[in-house]
Formats: C-alpha cells, structure tokens, sequence
C-alpha cells in the first residue's frame, strides 16, 4: 500500500485548491482518492463513510457545511438549505457549534449541483473546512443598536478580508472549468500552502460569552465607553480545544490577553495573526500545528512583540473587561424597533422530523410564512428574527402543532448541552456524542430530580473524539470518547467558558457516567455555596475532595499524571 502523502506537499501541488478534484469528480467513481479528500475540505467537503456498516462494502457520502458569518441567513437562504436537504442530502439539518449548517448523506455525483443551487442564494462552503481561517463567529442575538450592530458588521469584513483568492472553487464546482489562473497560484495572504492548520475567530460583546470567545485562535472583544460607543477590541490569541489521547505534548488551551486595538486596526491586526501561524506554525506534525501552540511554545510576550512588528500602530495595553456570562439567546426577547426574536433550542443542532417533534418542517413553515431571517448559535440552537408582535400567537400554535419544544420545556442540562457529529459518519470518532447524549441527559435529569435539584443549570459537552469539536473541555462535565463506548471525563471548567476542565476518571463505560457521578452531584447539592455553579464548586474543592466522596464501588482510577 503506498504511503499517504503529506499534506503540506499536497497543498504545494494544488495549484491554488485545483489538484485533481475536477476530473475526479467526473470519473465516475464513489469516492476521491487521498490527496483530493484532502483539498475537498478547502471546499467546505469531507468524504465518509457509515461506521454503522463494519465488514461491507464501504458506502461513500459526503458532509457538505457552508460558510455562515455570524451565523446569519435571510428567510431565502434558509429555505434553500431546507430544500437541499431534502434533495441532495439526508433530509436533515445540523447546525454546528461555529454557527454554520452541516449536511450529511450527500453523493459524489450530488456535491456539484448542490453547491450550484446554495451559489444561488450567495451561500458558499469554501473555507468551511481546511487550514485555512474557517467561519468567523458573532453573538447572533438580533438588534437595532448601531454599535452593535458594527460588531457583526466587524465579523463579516473579517470573513471577507480572511477568504482564499483562488478561482478554483467557482472553476471545480460552479462553472466547470478546469483552468489555471497562475495569478493566484500564491494567495497573498496563505502563500502556496496555506496554514499549517485550522484557525477560528470569533467576537463578542463585553460579558456575554455567547461564543467561546477563549477557545478561538483569535477572539475580539468589542468594549465600549460610557456612552455606548463602540471603542475598540480587546485581542485574545492562542485558544484552542484539539488534544490526542496518550499525548502529553497536545493541549487544551485558552486564549490570552494580547492587546487593545482602535476599531479601524481589527482587519489589520487579524490579518498579521493569521501570518504569524503561517509563517511560525509547525508543518511537520499536525498535532502540534494550531496557533496555541507557538503562544505555548514562545510565550506571549514574543507574540507581543512579533505582532507589533507587523503591524503599523502601537498596541496598546489591554482593557479592563466586565465578568464573561452565558446568554445563550433563548425564548421570546425583544428585539428593538417594536421586533422580537425567538431562540428556538434544538437538541445537539440536528434538525430533522422525528415522531410528533417535526422541528425541520415545523422552522420551514414559519420562516415561510413570516418571511423571517435566521440566526444560528454557537450552542447547536436557532433564532428567528424580526417578528413582529401581532404574530408571536401564531408562531406559538404552530410550535405546538408541528411539537416544536420552546426553552421552558428544555431543564438546565439538557439547555446546555452540546455534542459532536461522531460516529456513524466522522472518520475521527472514536465513539458515540450526537446518539448517546440524549439518554445521558435523560438519566441527568432522573437524578437531579432526585436530589431535589432538578432545575440546576450544568454545561455537559459530549464529543466522540478528542479533537473536541463539541469544546468539551471549558465544560462543566466533558465526556470525551476514549475507546467504544467508554469516555474519559472532564470536570471543573467554568459555566461562563473562562476556565479549563481537568481530567477526573478514565475509561468510564457509557452506561456508568452518570451512576459515577451521582455522588458529587449530591456532594454539591450538600455543600455548595449560595449561587455556586458546579464547576466554580469543583474547582473549588478540588480533585482529592471529590474522590473521597466516591464510595469504593463507584471509585475508578484516576488519569495519570492527575
């Protein structure tokens, strides 16, 4: 079998994305070979295959997932990827944790005019996917303050000035041509090999951590003075989720302060980062290519210091900022102007007809008939905006006839849930998130239920893998799949996103999580202060308290090096 290749050799090859992919793409087969799967996630692409279907035959689809600034779809664009769904794909729709729409099930022969129908409505998924700087997330809450509304403009100048220059998406997949544009072989801002890997951006508004502001390569906090002008940006640099089990030189990491920048600096500065990963990020081992690592490796004050030699004003100090909290933008709020809004809560993102929960059917009548834009959350979740008041009553009936759950019927752990694809489709899971959260949830709720706790709010983040994708570990409780059906679990990050889990027990059977961690749930109904969230009360009483209060039947070894 001859060796994979290399993926910095691939993207050298590539001719600006080109490689192979357009006469793969007609040659009649189901599937790419190695090197074109590679580039295909450049185009928003990944090729899998069902997991489910162990010793047949493979049967090869593909994720598509568009690129979504902000999360942001107008009533047309919605319905267009209700339609593909249908048509090209699984007839589902699942949104992601980076406020984008992932579909699944797609054929090879389907990816060319699905991607011809979402050009229609302006949507693209080139970027979506690759090393290269992926979806640039925004608090999606809707509003008619012009300040704010500057910060989501922000978020899309920045996808714009952050997208690849290659033809070659409209080439392959658009027009059908297949010719090189030797102008831009070289992007001018990723070169012939673009990055060495993934690179995510997000903004936020001052206290509302809607968007996991720390875990993002780069984050941008807009602060404001005392008469609501918007004044600049606190730059956070360095976050990122990814680890690989049994390897001590992979991390999770939060971002760190770097900066304060004017509000006109933020396309510059942005784009000096993203150089510095290019020009210093590791090419030789994947694992340890992300931007966290040369902020790990070099400090932040050399990053300090190497940002402001590309850049053409002085950085300034950082901005004292409010405590980060979570508004997760859910149920009937005001929206300014005499609107409102409407978050919708959809369990772990996937939107589907299921028995009487008819949620994909039930959001396309209602944007239909209201005409409504669309916004999607970093938390797998939905928001309908400009409604106006005179039709909040009927969206409510048909909530109810197509069984659409609203947020008082959600409890506090299952609100804030939130799980990764997995198996059977990713090629990384190791095992189950997307299938299995649910019951955890169920079995969560029969147990706080018991403790006479049943409302308290918990963030428990499921993914299959470590790679994190569910961002598992600034969760209150991380489930991260460590071998079939067994998980190692993470406690203690911080409800508001602002601290890291630590690793707590390993190897933990899917169907033992919540009996294991029945005891420290009754620990913290006992003992916890007024208002204590449970990772501020695990952080708190630390690892060894916890573990005493595991009776010897329920103990399991702790991870090393714990």
């Amino acid at each position: 079998m001859a060796k994979k290749r290399n993926s910095e050799d691939i993207k050298a090859e590539s001719a600006g994305l080109r490689g192979e992919l357009a006469s793969e793409l007609s040659n009649g087969g189901s599937n790419f070979t190695d090197d074109s799967s590679t580039l295909l996630k450049f185009h928003g692409i990944y090729e899998q295959h069902d997991r489910d279907t162990r010793g047949r035959d493979k049967t090869y689809t593909f994720m598509l997932r568009t690129k979504l600034p902000g999360g942001q779809l107008t009533a047309e664009q919605y319905l267009l990827h209700d339609r593909i769904a249908d048509e090209f794909a699984n007839g589902t729709l699942r949104i992601t944790t980076r406020q984008d729409f992932q579909f699944h099930g797609i054929i090879k022969g389907e990816l060319r005019p699905t991607l011809q129908a979402l050009n229609t409505a302006l949507v693209t998924s080139l970027g979506a996917c690759g090393d290269i700087v992926r979806n640039v997330m925004v608090c999606p809450a809707p509003t008619d303050d012009p300040q704010r509304l500057a910060v989501q403009q922000a978020a899309f100048d920045l996808n714009i000035a952050m997208f690849p220059r290659t033809r070659s998406y409209h080439q392959i997949w658009l027009d059908g041509e297949q010719l090189v544009d030797d102008s831009v072989v070289e992007d001018p801002l990723y070169g012939k090999t673009y990055l060495p890997r993934k690179f995510k951006i997000a903004l936020a508004y001052p206290g509302d951590n809607c968007v996991d502001i720390y875990t993002n390569d780069v984050g941008l906090v807009a602060l404001f003075d005392d008469q609501n002008i918007l004044i600049g940006y606190n730059v956070l640099a360095g976050g990122g989720m990814g680890i690989t089990h049994n390897n001590e030189q992979t991390i999770a990491r939060l971002a760190d302060d770097i900066a304060f920048i004017p509000v006109d600096k933020v396309i510059e500065t942005v784009t000096a980062i993203v150089t510095i990963h290019r020009d210093f990020g590791d090419r030789e081992n994947r694992k340890h290519a992300r931007l966290k690592y040369i902020l790990h490796d070099r400090g932040v004050a050399w990053f300090r210091e190497e940002l402001q030699r590309r850049v053409e004003f002085t950085l300034q100090p950082s901005h004292p900022m409010p405590k980060f909290e979570v508004d997760d933008h859910m149920g009937w709020r005001e929206q300014g102007g005499g609107l409102w809004y409407l978050g919708l809560p959809i369990e772990n993102g996937r939107m589907a007809d299921r028995g009487r929960a008819r949620i994909k059917s039930g959001v396309k009548v209602i944007v239909e008939r209201f005409n409504l834009p669309v916004r999607l959350t970093a938390q797998q979740s939905l928001i309908l905006a400009d409604i106006r008041a005179e039709d909040r009553a009927e969206i409510d009936a048909l909530l109810v006839e197509y069984g659409i759950r609203q947020i008082a019927d959600f409890s506090g752990v299952r609100r804030y849930s939130l799980a990764c694809v997995a198996l059977p489709t990713c090629s990384l899971a190791i095992t189950e998130a997307e299938r299995a959260l649910p019951e955890i949830i169920d079995e969560f709720e029969v147990v706080l239920d018991e403790l006479g706790i049943p409302n308290e709010d918990i963030a428990i983040r499921m993914t299959g893998c470590p790679n994190g994708c569910s961002r598992p570990y600034v969760a209150e409780i991380g489930l991260v799949g460590r071998a079939l059906d067994k998980y190692m679990i993470f406690l203690g990050g911080a409800f508001n996103g602002t601290r890291l889990a630590e690793p707590f027990i390993d190897l933990v059977p899917v169907r033992d999580i919540v009996p294991r961690l029945r005891p420290l749930l009754a620990y913290y109904r006992d003992a916890a202060t007024d208002e204590e969230n449970f990772g501020d009360f695990v952080s708190r009483v630390g690892f060894d308290d916890l573990r005493a209060h595991l009776t010897q039947s329920e103990a399991l070894p702790a991870v090393s090096g714990d």
